[in-house]
């Protein structure tokens, strides 16, 4: 009988012409889309203008790449830098290598600045986005499988992932099917974007609180998927950096979620009206 696994795909750039079509880029465009629509939607549903989502994603969206990149870099150096490394692969994010950190970080700045020239509300929209978020991030991940990296530790579970012998790490090379968690982490963030529309739907929630259950959400499963890839990284101490990062990052979104509920009683925050943006600011960022 022929063993189980998950076949990876035999290539994950078609070139049409000139013009090379990335899988890894389809799959964050694709997941950004598919976030600015639910974002759209949710927002609309509380009586929201509709396009504002897109709007502020304008400002979003390029704010967040650059600071996926940054993080990606700041936290593996060595990948770029030191002798015979090239730094302007630094630059070539279509290889992978973008840290969700980093673009949450950053991605909020720019969320905030397209808030304030449209007049709206930076926690309203912030929870509005939440979920999407989470599927975006899911049909993201997909990414890595066309690519064939940040996979697990080898096993002979009938879901395994078969990698090819050019992308196995050093020490690795005797395995053929690995963890794929790149499935783990979608499929977690699915659940965990359909819990948020849920818990929505009962509780009201508001003041950038559902966006602070998104990050709980997200950062609990990256928690558990860091201990099981095997791909290069940084540790302090036991743990790999972005473990880490997912252990500080929960508790401070639980922190908030804690703290803005006592202050505000429960209360959601049905303050979403779009004013006309501060003309001081406006001038500023034309």
């Amino acid at each position: 009988m022929m063993p189980f696994f998950i076949p990876s795909p035999s290539q994950g750039v078609w070139d049409i012409g000139p013009i090379p079509i990335r899988a890894y880029a389809l799959c964050i465009i694709t997941g950004a889309i598919v976030a600015i629509w639910i974002g759209e939607k949710r927002w609309t549903n509380r009586g929201g203008r509709e396009g504002m989502i897109s709007d502020i994603a304008l400002w979003a969206i390029p704010f967040g790449i650059v600071g996926a990149r940054l993080y990606h870099v700041m936290t593996d150096p060595e990948l770029y830098f030191g002798s015979g490394k090239s730094p302007i692969r630094a630059l070539y994010i279509w290889e992978g290598g973008l840290g969700i950190w980093g673009a949450i970080a950053l991605g909020a700045v720019g969320a905030a600045i397209g808030c304030r020239r449209k007049g709206a509300t930076f926690g309203a929209v912030a929870d509005a986005l939440a979920p999407g978020i989470l599927v975006a991030q899911a049909i993201g991940r997909f990414g890595n499988y066309f690519n064939q990296e940040l996979f697990g530790r080898p096993t002979t579970k009938p879901w395994g992932l078969e990698i090819d012998l050019a992308h196995r790490p050093t020490g690795y090379e005797q395995y053929a099917t690995f963890h794929p968690t790149f499935l783990y982490e979608s499929i977690w963030n699915l659940l965990g974007a359909l819990a948020i529309f849920w818990i929505g739907r009962r509780m009201a929630f508001g003041y950038g609180r559902v966006f602070a259950l998104y990050v709980m959400v997200y950062t609990a499963g990256r928690f558990w998927i860091e201990t099981v890839r095997i791909d290069p990284a940084n540790d302090i101490g036991p743990f790999r950096v972005n473990v880490w990062v997912s252990i500080i990052v929960f508790a401070g979104a639980a922190a908030y979620f804690v703290i803005v509920g006592r202050r505000t009683k429960g209360r959601g925050d049905v303050d979403i009206s779009e004013g006309k943006p501060d003309s001081q600011e406006s001038d500023l960022l034309m």
